[in-house]
């Protein structure tokens, strides 16, 4: 089976074209195998590109450890990225089926934006689902924090601190997001720097993937919840590990845009 070793920002993925090629029955102990930097490729997430009966491609995301995503911002640029460089189509501008819905990345010149759609406040995948968690005290360990959540098609717990650094991103994030009595699906987690009105800091706990390079639905999710916190404008640069995304909450619409790089780093054929 042929694949692509790509990244946004760091954000590593395996892309697998299923349009041409039969994927294995056991996708969860697959996604595993292929996963792991030891006995396999490596990767944060596994993104597959299939056929769809009402986008131009559908794509399937699994986590490193097998589970299934709903969205990812770094993956869908480089599933633009990767359609146009193979030829799968002609376009610049896509509509992609995901399990978060219809999302539309747009080649623009060496970047890739994506239309992000709107931000949603109460979801079944946390416990305070009927009110809008904005600095909302949080207990996790001997620790308060301040947590606003936002889901970008996935969940997201934002908060903001005068430093990031491993025993906050290692220590807490694992315990955030198995919170099960808080966040029953589990949880992504967003530890922000508030740099200034336009810049931000940023760390992610990815849920099933550990702490990763970078996150877009994060940094979409980040965005919203600074300018709900009352810290920046509504245009900021996220700067994460693995480099910068741009974000924008647009008032025009209520939807979030982030335009960032993705880059192939080599393809491969897997054993049988």
């Amino acid at each position: 089976m042929r694949f692509t070793k790509m990244h946004g920002c760091g954000n590593d993925f395996v892309v697998i074209d299923a349009i041409n090629q039969t994927l294995p029955e056991d996708m969860e102990a697959f996604c595993r195998h292929l996963g792991d930097r030891h006995f396999g490729v490596g990767c944060d997430q596994i993104l597959i590109v299939a056929a769809s009966e009402c986008a131009d491609f559908q794509m399937l995301i699994f986590n490193c450890d097998g589970s299934k995503v709903e969205m990812c911002g770094n993956g869908i640029r480089c599933l633009a990225r990767y359609v146009v460089d193979k030829g799968l189509t002609d376009k610049t501008k896509l509509d992609v089926e995901t399990l978060a819905g219809i999302i539309r990345p747009e080649i623009v010149g060496d970047l890739v934006c994506v239309d992000m759609g709107e931000p949603g406040f109460r979801t079944p995948d946390w416990a305070w689902n009927d009110e809008q968690v904005v600095a909302k005290p949080y207990a996790v360990g001997a620790r308060t924090l301040a947590v606003t959540l936002v889901s970008m098609g996935n969940p997201h717990c934002v908060s903001f601190h005068d430093k990031l650094d491993d025993e906050l991103v290692l220590g807490i994030g694992p315990q955030i997001e198995n919170d099960g009595l808080c966040f029953p699906n589990r949880i992504n987690v967003e530890f922000i720097h508030r740099l200034s009105a336009t810049e931000l800091d940023m760390r992610v706990w990815e849920r099933g993937a550990g702490e990763t390079l970078a996150c877009g639905t994060g940094a979409s999710a980040s965005c919203v919840a600074a300018v709900l916190n009352g810290l920046t404008e509504r245009k900021v640069t996220v700067h994460l590990t693995g480099g910068d995304l741009e974000l924008e909450w647009r008032e025009a619409d209520n939807h979030v845009y982030m335009t960032g790089p993705a880059a192939t780093v080599f393809e491969g054929t897997l054993a049988e």
